[in-house]
């Protein structure tokens, strides 16, 4: 399967993306992808501890209190933090990691993968939702 088709498949396939690093800031790019996201038909769960609601949805500190599944866990944060954010996306059961455009992580790619689950680094899923679409 090509990285292309993988992608198109992972959009296909999944319904709820929780994002990590949702800004309530309009002019965020994390803002605007997950508007677009949820525009679009995505259940989008915002993942910030700074704030209760984001998009009219329910904002959550972390992974870990997200209380349903999720199934892609989308990431606006330095590659530093992902490490720990992908073993909360192995530890909830997510179906997929995907690191924004410009952040990619060797360790968050490899705990991701050699627990089952796919990974898209350094795309944004918005960009690649309307290319695909």
């Amino acid at each position: 399967m090509t990285v292309q088709t993988d992608i198109q498949t992972i959009l296909r396939e999944s319904k709820v993306i929780a994002i990590v690093g949702l800004s309530p800031k309009p002019e965020r790019a994390s803002h605007m992808v997950a508007a677009y996201l949820k525009k679009v038909g995505y259940t989008i769960i915002p993942v910030n501890p700074g704030h209760s609601q984001i998009l009219d949805g329910t904002s959550y500190a972390s992974l870990k209190e997200i209380p349903h599944k999720v199934d892609i866990v989308d990431v606006f944060r330095r590659a530093e933090h992902t490490p720990e954010i992908a073993q909360a996306a192995v530890d909830i059961g997510a179906k997929v990691l995907w690191l924004q455009l410009g952040i990619s992580s060797e360790v968050s790619e490899k705990i991701a993968l050699t627990n089952g689950l796919k990974v898209v680094m350094d795309k944004c899923i918005k960009i690649e939702h309307a290319r695909l679409s």
